[in-house]
């Protein structure tokens, strides 16, 4: 399998399960996005919270350079450790929601 259709598959495994969680507090749910043309990934909440309108984005990666990059995890999930027990290696998960100084300090790619 092509390495950026693995990546993609690793990412929306973990999209879809995140995609399952039900809000008790929400009439609506999550959404998964998924620009595969531009390889751009990312779960998104919607709907009401009592006469307060919701709309989070609590996970989004992209494929950037053959790289996984997380953008954003608002979630309590190790998104890293996630990717890399589907084999995607350390070298290629990128934490883009560190600034760049800091993600040498990761245990993830810098970019």
């Amino acid at each position: 399998m092509d390495k950026i259709k693995q990546y993609e598959k690793a990412i929306l495994n973990i999209l879809e399960e995140y995609a399952k969680i039900k809000y008790a507090n929400i009439d609506g749910g999550n959404e998964v996005i998924a620009d595969k043309e531009n390889h751009r990934y990312q779960v998104v909440t919607i709907g009401w919270d009592g006469d307060v309108f919701v709309h989070d984005c609590p996970i989004h990666f992209d494929i950037i350079d053959g790289k996984i990059w997380v953008q954003q995890n608002m979630t309590e999930w190790e998104v890293g450790e996630m990717l890399e027990e589907q084999g995607v290696p350390k070298s290629d998960i990128v934490p883009g929601f560190l600034p760049p100084d800091l993600r040498q300090y990761s245990k993830y790619a810098v970019a």
